[in-house]
Protein backbone atom coordinates (compact mmCIF):
# COMPACT_ATOMS: atom_id res chain seq x y z
CA UNK A 1 0.00 0.00 0.00
CA UNK A 2 1.41 3.39 -0.92
CA UNK A 3 2.05 6.13 1.63
CA UNK A 4 -0.79 8.13 0.11
CA UNK A 5 -3.24 5.23 0.53
CA UNK A 6 -1.98 4.46 4.06
CA UNK A 7 -2.98 7.84 5.50
CA UNK A 8 -6.43 7.71 3.99
CA UNK A 9 -9.01 6.81 6.67
CA UNK A 10 -11.07 3.66 6.26
CA UNK A 11 -14.71 4.54 5.74
CA UNK A 12 -17.43 2.94 7.86
CA UNK A 13 -19.15 1.09 5.01
CA UNK A 14 -22.18 -1.00 5.95
CA UNK A 15 -22.51 -3.68 3.28
CA UNK A 16 -25.77 -4.89 4.79
CA UNK A 17 -27.28 -1.42 5.02
CA UNK A 18 -30.08 -0.09 2.87
CA UNK A 19 -27.99 2.52 1.06
CA UNK A 20 -25.81 1.54 -1.89
CA UNK A 21 -22.03 1.58 -1.54
CA UNK A 22 -21.85 4.61 -3.81
CA UNK A 23 -24.43 6.46 -1.70
CA UNK A 24 -22.51 5.70 1.48
CA UNK A 25 -19.19 6.87 0.05
CA UNK A 26 -20.70 10.08 -1.34
CA UNK A 27 -22.53 10.82 1.91
CA UNK A 28 -19.47 10.18 4.11
CA UNK A 29 -17.08 12.25 2.00
CA UNK A 30 -19.67 15.04 1.76
CA UNK A 31 -19.77 15.16 5.57
CA UNK A 32 -15.97 15.10 5.84
CA UNK A 33 -15.66 18.00 3.40
CA UNK A 34 -18.39 20.13 5.00
CA UNK A 35 -16.98 19.51 8.48
CA UNK A 36 -13.52 20.48 7.19
CA UNK A 37 -12.03 17.08 7.96
CA UNK A 38 -10.87 17.32 4.34
CA UNK A 39 -9.60 20.79 3.52
CA UNK A 40 -9.82 22.58 0.19
CA UNK A 41 -7.11 21.39 -2.15
CA UNK A 42 -6.67 17.98 -0.46
CA UNK A 43 -5.71 15.36 -3.03
CA UNK A 44 -8.00 12.35 -3.05
CA UNK A 45 -6.59 8.83 -3.39
CA UNK A 46 -6.54 7.44 -6.89
CA UNK A 47 -9.50 5.28 -7.91
CA UNK A 48 -7.50 2.08 -7.47
CA UNK A 49 -6.01 3.18 -4.12
CA UNK A 50 -9.43 4.10 -2.73
CA UNK A 51 -10.94 0.83 -3.97
CA UNK A 52 -8.15 -1.31 -2.47
CA UNK A 53 -8.15 0.55 0.87
CA UNK A 54 -11.91 0.27 1.34
CA UNK A 55 -12.51 -3.10 -0.27
CA UNK A 56 -14.83 -1.86 -3.02
CA UNK A 57 -14.72 -2.06 -6.81
CA UNK A 58 -13.11 0.59 -8.96
CA UNK A 59 -16.48 1.09 -10.70
CA UNK A 60 -18.03 2.06 -7.35
CA UNK A 61 -15.27 4.61 -6.74
CA UNK A 62 -15.55 6.05 -10.25
CA UNK A 63 -19.28 6.69 -9.82
CA UNK A 64 -18.81 8.11 -6.30
CA UNK A 65 -16.10 10.52 -7.50
CA UNK A 66 -18.25 11.52 -10.48
CA UNK A 67 -21.20 12.35 -8.21
CA UNK A 68 -19.01 14.33 -5.81
CA UNK A 69 -17.66 16.18 -8.84
CA UNK A 70 -21.23 16.96 -9.96
CA UNK A 71 -22.04 18.27 -6.48
CA UNK A 72 -19.08 20.63 -6.67
CA UNK A 73 -17.28 18.96 -3.76
CA UNK A 74 -14.43 17.59 -5.87
CA UNK A 75 -12.58 19.03 -8.82
CA UNK A 76 -10.48 17.11 -11.32
CA UNK A 77 -7.18 18.05 -12.89
CA UNK A 78 -6.12 16.31 -16.04
CA UNK A 79 -3.39 13.80 -15.28
CA UNK A 80 -3.39 14.58 -11.55
CA UNK A 81 -6.63 13.10 -10.20
CA UNK A 82 -9.33 14.48 -7.92
CA UNK A 83 -9.02 17.21 -5.29
CA UNK A 84 -11.34 18.73 -2.71
CA UNK A 85 -12.76 21.80 -4.44
CA UNK A 86 -12.13 25.34 -3.29
CA UNK A 87 -15.05 27.60 -2.48
CA UNK A 88 -17.09 24.66 -1.19
CA UNK A 89 -20.87 24.78 -1.45
CA UNK A 90 -23.02 23.40 1.35
CA UNK A 91 -23.60 19.80 0.40
CA UNK A 92 -25.95 17.32 2.07
CA UNK A 93 -24.43 15.16 4.79
CA UNK A 94 -26.89 12.32 4.19
CA UNK A 95 -26.42 9.88 1.31
CA UNK A 96 -27.62 11.32 -1.96
CA UNK A 97 -29.99 9.57 -4.34
CA UNK A 98 -28.97 7.89 -7.57
CA UNK A 99 -29.44 11.07 -9.55
CA UNK A 100 -28.79 14.34 -7.69
CA UNK A 101 -32.03 16.29 -7.74
CA UNK A 102 -32.38 19.85 -8.93
CA UNK A 103 -34.31 20.77 -5.73
CA UNK A 104 -35.85 23.89 -7.22
CA UNK A 105 -39.00 25.06 -8.90
CA UNK A 106 -37.73 23.81 -12.23
CA UNK A 107 -37.86 20.20 -10.93
CA UNK A 108 -41.64 20.19 -10.95
CA UNK A 109 -41.84 21.66 -14.43
CA UNK A 110 -38.94 19.75 -16.00
CA UNK A 111 -41.46 17.28 -17.54
CA UNK A 112 -42.96 20.25 -19.38
CA UNK A 113 -39.83 20.34 -21.52
CA UNK A 114 -41.31 17.21 -23.10
CA UNK A 115 -45.08 17.46 -22.56
CA UNK A 116 -45.91 20.56 -24.61
CA UNK A 117 -48.73 21.41 -22.21
CA UNK A 118 -47.13 24.27 -20.28
CA UNK A 119 -48.37 27.82 -20.80
CA UNK A 120 -44.81 29.15 -20.60
CA UNK A 121 -42.93 30.24 -23.74
CA UNK A 122 -41.15 26.95 -24.69
CA UNK A 123 -37.69 28.36 -25.36
CA UNK A 124 -36.03 25.30 -23.83
CA UNK A 125 -38.27 22.69 -25.43
CA UNK A 126 -37.40 20.18 -28.13
CA UNK A 127 -40.36 20.65 -30.48
CA UNK A 128 -41.19 23.17 -33.17
CA UNK A 129 -44.39 25.18 -33.64
CA UNK A 130 -47.12 22.86 -35.00
CA UNK A 131 -47.52 24.92 -38.17
CA UNK A 132 -43.86 24.29 -39.06
CA UNK A 133 -44.41 20.53 -39.31
CA UNK A 134 -46.98 20.72 -42.09
CA UNK A 135 -50.21 20.15 -40.17
CA UNK A 136 -52.22 19.01 -43.18
CA UNK A 137 -49.71 16.31 -44.07
CA UNK A 138 -49.72 14.92 -40.52
CA UNK A 139 -53.49 15.14 -40.00
CA UNK A 140 -54.16 13.47 -43.34
CA UNK A 141 -51.74 10.70 -42.40
CA UNK A 142 -53.42 10.17 -39.01
CA UNK A 143 -56.87 10.02 -40.63
CA UNK A 144 -55.57 7.52 -43.16
CA UNK A 145 -54.01 5.41 -40.39
CA UNK A 146 -57.32 5.28 -38.54
CA UNK A 147 -58.79 3.40 -41.50
CA UNK A 148 -56.86 0.34 -40.33
CA UNK A 149 -58.57 -2.89 -41.43
CA UNK A 150 -60.78 -4.45 -38.76
CA UNK A 151 -58.75 -7.65 -38.97
CA UNK A 152 -55.70 -5.74 -37.69
CA UNK A 153 -57.51 -4.77 -34.48
CA UNK A 154 -57.42 -8.30 -33.10
CA UNK A 155 -53.67 -8.62 -32.52
CA UNK A 156 -50.80 -6.59 -31.16
CA UNK A 157 -49.14 -5.95 -34.52
CA UNK A 158 -45.85 -7.18 -35.92
CA UNK A 159 -43.18 -7.54 -33.19
CA UNK A 160 -40.59 -5.68 -35.26
CA UNK A 161 -43.08 -2.96 -36.19
CA UNK A 162 -45.37 -2.16 -39.15
CA UNK A 163 -43.79 -4.01 -42.12
CA UNK A 164 -44.56 -1.35 -44.72
CA UNK A 165 -42.81 1.35 -42.69
CA UNK A 166 -39.77 -0.86 -42.10
CA UNK A 167 -39.58 -1.59 -45.83
CA UNK A 168 -39.89 2.11 -46.65
CA UNK A 169 -37.24 3.05 -44.10
CA UNK A 170 -34.89 0.32 -45.35
CA UNK A 171 -35.26 1.53 -48.93
CA UNK A 172 -34.66 5.16 -47.91
CA UNK A 173 -31.58 4.39 -45.79
CA UNK A 174 -30.16 2.04 -48.44
CA UNK A 175 -30.53 4.73 -51.09
CA UNK A 176 -29.10 7.59 -48.99
CA UNK A 177 -26.73 6.16 -46.33
CA UNK A 178 -26.03 2.43 -46.01
CA UNK A 179 -27.41 -0.90 -47.10
CA UNK A 180 -29.92 -2.30 -44.62
CA UNK A 181 -32.69 -4.87 -44.84
CA UNK A 182 -36.19 -4.52 -43.31
CA UNK A 183 -35.55 -7.32 -40.80
CA UNK A 184 -32.59 -5.32 -39.44
CA UNK A 185 -34.97 -2.54 -38.39
CA UNK A 186 -36.88 -2.58 -35.11
CA UNK A 187 -39.52 0.13 -34.56
CA UNK A 188 -39.77 1.74 -31.11
CA UNK A 189 -41.79 4.30 -29.16
CA UNK A 190 -39.36 7.08 -30.04
CA UNK A 191 -35.59 7.36 -29.66
CA UNK A 192 -35.54 7.21 -25.84
CA UNK A 193 -37.33 3.84 -25.96
CA UNK A 194 -34.63 2.68 -28.38
CA UNK A 195 -31.88 3.79 -25.96
CA UNK A 196 -33.64 1.95 -23.15
CA UNK A 197 -33.80 -1.28 -25.19
CA UNK A 198 -30.08 -1.04 -25.99
CA UNK A 199 -29.19 -0.55 -22.32
CA UNK A 200 -31.46 -3.43 -21.25
CA UNK A 201 -29.91 -5.70 -23.88
CA UNK A 202 -26.20 -4.89 -23.76
CA UNK A 203 -25.42 -3.67 -20.24
CA UNK A 204 -25.48 -4.89 -16.67
CA UNK A 205 -25.37 -2.85 -13.44
CA UNK A 206 -21.86 -1.52 -12.90
CA UNK A 207 -20.98 -1.27 -16.60
CA UNK A 208 -19.36 1.95 -17.75
CA UNK A 209 -21.26 3.84 -20.46
CA UNK A 210 -19.62 6.75 -22.25
CA UNK A 211 -21.76 9.79 -23.06
CA UNK A 212 -21.11 13.17 -24.59
CA UNK A 213 -20.70 16.14 -22.27
CA UNK A 214 -22.72 18.21 -22.88
CA UNK A 215 -25.25 15.81 -24.34
CA UNK A 216 -28.86 14.61 -24.35
CA UNK A 217 -30.29 15.38 -20.91
CA UNK A 218 -32.59 12.36 -20.51
CA UNK A 219 -29.83 9.92 -21.34
CA UNK A 220 -27.84 10.44 -18.12
CA UNK A 221 -30.87 9.57 -15.98
CA UNK A 222 -31.61 6.55 -18.16
CA UNK A 223 -28.05 5.22 -17.90
CA UNK A 224 -28.08 5.61 -14.11
CA UNK A 225 -31.52 4.03 -13.89
CA UNK A 226 -30.03 0.85 -15.33
CA UNK A 227 -27.31 0.86 -12.69
CA UNK A 228 -24.59 1.79 -15.17
CA UNK A 229 -21.90 4.41 -14.63
CA UNK A 230 -22.08 7.33 -17.11
CA UNK A 231 -18.71 8.87 -17.92
CA UNK A 232 -18.75 12.11 -19.86
CA UNK A 233 -16.47 12.77 -22.83
CA UNK A 234 -16.09 16.46 -23.60
CA UNK A 235 -17.81 17.67 -26.76
CA UNK A 236 -17.19 21.16 -28.16
CA UNK A 237 -17.29 22.99 -31.45
CA UNK A 238 -14.19 21.01 -32.43
CA UNK A 239 -16.01 17.72 -31.83
CA UNK A 240 -15.25 15.00 -29.29
CA UNK A 241 -12.12 15.10 -27.16
CA UNK A 242 -10.60 11.98 -28.68
CA UNK A 243 -7.59 11.95 -26.36
CA UNK A 244 -9.87 11.95 -23.33
CA UNK A 245 -11.98 9.24 -24.94
CA UNK A 246 -8.92 7.05 -25.53
CA UNK A 247 -7.74 7.48 -21.91
CA UNK A 248 -11.16 6.70 -20.42
CA UNK A 249 -11.66 3.71 -22.70
CA UNK A 250 -8.27 2.26 -21.75
CA UNK A 251 -8.90 2.83 -18.03
CA UNK A 252 -12.57 1.92 -17.67
CA UNK A 253 -13.30 -0.61 -20.44
CA UNK A 254 -16.75 0.80 -21.35
CA UNK A 255 -19.52 -1.41 -22.63
CA UNK A 256 -20.85 1.17 -25.09
CA UNK A 257 -20.94 4.85 -26.03
CA UNK A 258 -23.84 7.04 -27.09
CA UNK A 259 -22.93 9.65 -29.70
CA UNK A 260 -24.91 12.26 -31.64
CA UNK A 261 -22.89 12.31 -34.87
CA UNK A 262 -24.95 14.92 -36.72
CA UNK A 263 -26.44 18.19 -35.36
CA UNK A 264 -25.65 17.22 -31.79
CA UNK A 265 -28.08 18.13 -29.01
CA UNK A 266 -27.45 20.67 -27.45
CA UNK A 267 -24.57 22.17 -29.52
CA UNK A 268 -25.91 21.69 -33.05
CA UNK A 269 -22.48 20.58 -34.34
CA UNK A 270 -21.48 17.51 -36.37
CA UNK A 271 -18.46 15.24 -36.20
CA UNK A 272 -16.02 15.47 -39.08
CA UNK A 273 -15.35 12.40 -41.19
CA UNK A 274 -11.87 12.19 -39.66
CA UNK A 275 -13.29 12.17 -36.12
CA UNK A 276 -15.90 9.60 -37.06
CA UNK A 277 -13.17 7.30 -38.40
CA UNK A 278 -11.11 7.82 -35.22
CA UNK A 279 -14.14 7.05 -33.07
CA UNK A 280 -14.76 3.80 -34.93
CA UNK A 281 -11.09 2.86 -34.55
CA UNK A 282 -11.22 3.43 -30.77
CA UNK A 283 -14.42 1.40 -30.48
CA UNK A 284 -12.67 -1.43 -32.31
CA UNK A 285 -9.48 -1.11 -30.26
CA UNK A 286 -11.24 -1.11 -26.87
CA UNK A 287 -14.16 -3.33 -27.91
CA UNK A 288 -17.22 -1.24 -27.11
CA UNK A 289 -20.49 -0.66 -28.96
CA UNK A 290 -21.38 2.70 -30.54
CA UNK A 291 -25.01 3.81 -30.35
CA UNK A 292 -25.47 6.49 -33.01
CA UNK A 293 -28.23 8.94 -32.08
CA UNK A 294 -29.18 9.96 -35.62
CA UNK A 295 -32.54 11.64 -35.08
CA UNK A 296 -31.51 14.95 -36.72
CA UNK A 297 -30.13 13.35 -39.91
CA UNK A 298 -32.93 14.61 -42.18
CA UNK A 299 -32.21 18.21 -41.15
CA UNK A 300 -28.50 17.92 -41.99
CA UNK A 301 -26.50 18.14 -45.20
CA UNK A 302 -26.28 14.83 -47.12
CA UNK A 303 -22.48 14.96 -46.92
CA UNK A 304 -22.32 14.72 -43.11
CA UNK A 305 -20.56 11.71 -41.56
CA UNK A 306 -22.53 8.57 -40.67
CA UNK A 307 -21.04 6.01 -38.29
CA UNK A 308 -23.55 3.39 -39.42
CA UNK A 309 -22.56 3.90 -43.06
CA UNK A 310 -18.83 3.72 -42.28
CA UNK A 311 -19.19 0.65 -40.07
CA UNK A 312 -21.91 -1.31 -41.86
CA UNK A 313 -23.72 -2.00 -38.55
CA UNK A 314 -20.97 -4.28 -37.23
CA UNK A 315 -20.52 -2.53 -33.89
CA UNK A 316 -22.71 0.52 -34.55
CA UNK A 317 -26.41 0.58 -33.61
CA UNK A 318 -28.25 3.35 -35.39
CA UNK A 319 -31.20 5.09 -33.67
CA UNK A 320 -33.64 7.16 -35.73
CA UNK A 321 -36.85 9.07 -35.06
CA UNK A 322 -39.56 11.03 -36.87
CA UNK A 323 -40.27 13.44 -34.01
CA UNK A 324 -38.20 16.28 -35.46
CA UNK A 325 -39.67 16.24 -38.96
CA UNK A 326 -43.26 15.16 -38.32
CA UNK A 327 -44.43 15.50 -34.73
CA UNK A 328 -43.15 14.25 -31.38
CA UNK A 329 -46.67 13.15 -30.43
CA UNK A 330 -46.51 10.23 -32.87
CA UNK A 331 -43.75 8.55 -30.82
CA UNK A 332 -42.18 6.46 -33.57
CA UNK A 333 -38.48 5.68 -33.58
CA UNK A 334 -36.26 2.96 -35.01
CA UNK A 335 -33.25 0.80 -34.26
CA UNK A 336 -30.99 -0.48 -37.05
CA UNK A 337 -28.58 -3.21 -36.01
CA UNK A 338 -26.75 -6.29 -37.25
CA UNK A 339 -28.63 -9.49 -38.06
CA UNK A 340 -27.11 -11.14 -35.00
CA UNK A 341 -28.20 -8.43 -32.55
CA UNK A 342 -31.77 -7.74 -33.72
CA UNK A 343 -33.26 -10.98 -32.29
CA UNK A 344 -32.05 -10.14 -28.78
CA UNK A 345 -33.25 -6.51 -29.05
CA UNK A 346 -36.61 -7.85 -30.22
CA UNK A 347 -36.80 -10.30 -27.30
CA UNK A 348 -36.18 -7.48 -24.83
CA UNK A 349 -38.74 -5.25 -26.57
CA UNK A 350 -41.42 -7.93 -26.24
CA UNK A 351 -40.56 -8.71 -22.62
CA UNK A 352 -40.54 -5.04 -21.62
CA UNK A 353 -43.70 -3.90 -23.41
CA UNK A 354 -44.81 -6.12 -26.29
CA UNK A 355 -45.29 -4.39 -29.65
CA UNK A 356 -45.42 -0.73 -30.56
CA UNK A 357 -48.45 1.16 -31.92
CA UNK A 358 -49.30 0.07 -35.47
CA UNK A 359 -51.65 3.05 -35.84
CA UNK A 360 -48.83 5.50 -35.12
CA UNK A 361 -46.50 3.60 -37.43
CA UNK A 362 -49.12 3.59 -40.20
CA UNK A 363 -49.48 7.37 -39.79
CA UNK A 364 -45.72 7.85 -40.16
CA UNK A 365 -45.68 5.56 -43.20
CA UNK A 366 -48.42 7.52 -44.94
CA UNK A 367 -46.82 10.88 -44.07
CA UNK A 368 -43.31 9.98 -45.21
CA UNK A 369 -44.60 8.25 -48.34
CA UNK A 370 -46.28 11.37 -49.75
CA UNK A 371 -44.72 13.46 -52.49
CA UNK A 372 -44.89 16.50 -50.26
CA UNK A 373 -42.86 15.06 -47.39
CA UNK A 374 -39.45 15.84 -48.87
CA UNK A 375 -40.58 19.37 -49.74
CA UNK A 376 -41.87 19.78 -46.19
CA UNK A 377 -38.47 18.75 -44.76
CA UNK A 378 -36.68 21.15 -47.11
CA UNK A 379 -39.00 23.95 -46.03
CA UNK A 380 -38.45 23.07 -42.38
CA UNK A 381 -34.67 23.13 -42.85
CA UNK A 382 -34.88 26.57 -44.48
CA UNK A 383 -37.08 27.94 -41.68
CA UNK A 384 -34.66 26.65 -39.08
CA UNK A 385 -31.69 28.23 -40.85
CA UNK A 386 -33.37 31.63 -40.79
CA UNK A 387 -34.46 31.15 -37.17
CA UNK A 388 -30.94 30.23 -36.04
CA UNK A 389 -29.48 33.36 -37.59
CA UNK A 390 -32.13 35.50 -35.88
CA UNK A 391 -31.45 33.72 -32.60
CA UNK A 392 -27.68 34.18 -32.77
CA UNK A 393 -28.12 37.88 -33.52
CA UNK A 394 -30.74 38.37 -30.80
CA UNK A 395 -28.71 36.57 -28.13
CA UNK A 396 -25.59 38.50 -29.06
CA UNK A 397 -27.59 41.67 -28.44
CA UNK A 398 -28.16 40.67 -24.81
CA UNK A 399 -24.58 39.55 -24.18
CA UNK A 400 -24.85 35.78 -24.70
CA UNK A 401 -22.19 34.04 -26.77
CA UNK A 402 -22.67 30.65 -28.48
CA UNK A 403 -20.76 27.67 -27.15
CA UNK A 404 -20.48 26.57 -30.78
CA UNK A 405 -21.67 27.73 -34.18
CA UNK A 406 -24.44 25.26 -35.11
CA UNK A 407 -24.20 23.49 -38.46
CA UNK A 408 -27.98 23.20 -38.60
CA UNK A 409 -30.89 21.87 -36.60
CA UNK A 410 -33.10 23.32 -33.90
CA UNK A 411 -30.79 24.49 -31.14
CA UNK A 412 -28.38 27.24 -30.19
CA UNK A 413 -26.53 26.89 -26.90
CA UNK A 414 -25.26 30.19 -25.56
CA UNK A 415 -24.47 31.95 -22.32
CA UNK A 416 -22.18 34.19 -20.34
CA UNK A 417 -18.52 33.14 -20.16
CA UNK A 418 -18.18 34.13 -16.49
CA UNK A 419 -20.59 33.16 -13.76
CA UNK A 420 -21.76 35.87 -11.38
CA UNK A 421 -21.24 35.07 -7.68
CA UNK A 422 -24.16 33.09 -6.31
CA UNK A 423 -25.92 32.80 -9.67
CA UNK A 424 -26.44 29.58 -11.59
CA UNK A 425 -28.29 28.62 -14.72
CA UNK A 426 -30.72 26.71 -12.55
CA UNK A 427 -31.54 29.82 -10.48
CA UNK A 428 -32.05 31.88 -13.62
CA UNK A 429 -34.31 29.17 -15.07
CA UNK A 430 -36.39 29.25 -11.88
CA UNK A 431 -36.83 33.00 -12.28
CA UNK A 432 -37.71 32.52 -15.96
CA UNK A 433 -40.49 30.08 -15.01
CA UNK A 434 -41.99 32.70 -12.73
CA UNK A 435 -41.86 35.08 -15.69
CA UNK A 436 -43.65 32.58 -17.97
CA UNK A 437 -40.59 31.34 -19.86
CA UNK A 438 -39.42 27.72 -20.01
CA UNK A 439 -35.61 27.64 -20.16
CA UNK A 440 -33.27 24.63 -20.38
CA UNK A 441 -30.15 25.44 -18.30
CA UNK A 442 -26.81 23.84 -19.04
CA UNK A 443 -27.14 21.70 -15.90
CA UNK A 444 -29.63 19.55 -17.84
CA UNK A 445 -26.96 18.58 -20.36
CA UNK A 446 -23.70 18.21 -18.45
CA UNK A 447 -22.26 16.23 -15.55
CA UNK A 448 -19.91 19.07 -14.68
CA UNK A 449 -20.81 21.84 -12.19
CA UNK A 450 -21.86 24.65 -14.51
CA UNK A 451 -21.17 27.65 -12.32
CA UNK A 452 -17.56 26.54 -11.82
CA UNK A 453 -17.03 25.24 -15.35
CA UNK A 454 -15.03 26.76 -18.13
CA UNK A 455 -18.16 27.67 -20.06
CA UNK A 456 -19.88 29.74 -17.36
CA UNK A 457 -23.68 29.89 -17.32
CA UNK A 458 -25.43 28.78 -20.49
CA UNK A 459 -28.75 27.58 -21.84
CA UNK A 460 -30.03 25.57 -24.79
CA UNK A 461 -32.34 27.75 -26.88
CA UNK A 462 -34.89 26.46 -29.37
CA UNK A 463 -34.34 28.65 -32.42
CA UNK A 464 -38.06 28.70 -33.27
CA UNK A 465 -38.86 30.63 -30.07
CA UNK A 466 -35.63 32.32 -28.96
CA UNK A 467 -35.99 35.66 -30.75
CA UNK A 468 -39.20 36.39 -28.80
CA UNK A 469 -39.19 39.88 -27.16
CA UNK A 470 -40.47 38.37 -23.89
CA UNK A 471 -37.33 36.23 -23.61
CA UNK A 472 -34.97 39.01 -24.67
CA UNK A 473 -36.42 41.44 -22.12
CA UNK A 474 -35.97 38.83 -19.40
CA UNK A 475 -32.34 38.19 -20.41
CA UNK A 476 -31.60 41.94 -20.42
CA UNK A 477 -32.88 42.12 -16.85
CA UNK A 478 -30.64 39.20 -15.89
CA UNK A 479 -27.67 40.86 -17.57
CA UNK A 480 -28.26 44.08 -15.62
CA UNK A 481 -28.34 42.24 -12.29
CA UNK A 482 -25.07 40.44 -13.09
CA UNK A 483 -23.15 43.69 -13.38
Amino acid sequence: MTAEAAVWPLLAIDRKGRGSLVDQIVGTISTMVNERQLGAGTKMPSVRQFAKCNGVSTYTVVEAYERLHQLGLLSSRRGSGFFVARGLPQAPSAPVANQPGLHSEIDALAPELYSGQAEALPVGAGWLPPEWYGENTILDAVRHAMKIPASRLRGYGHPLGFPALRQHLAATLSGELFAVEPDQILLTNGATHAFDLVLRTLTRPGDVVLVEDPGYSNLLSLVRHHGCIPVGIARSEAGLDMEELARQAALLHPKLMFVNTVLQNPLGTSLSHAQAHRLLALAEQFDFWLVEDDIYRELALPSEASLAAMDGLRRVIRVGSFSKTLSPVLRVGSLCASHSLVPELLRVKMVAGLTTSEINERAVFHATGTRGYRRMVERLTSQLEEARERTLEALDGVGLRPLARPRGGMFVSAGWSEAAPGRTGRAIADAALRAGILLAPGEFFTQRPQDTGRQGIWFRFNAAYAANPQLLDFLRDVLRTRR
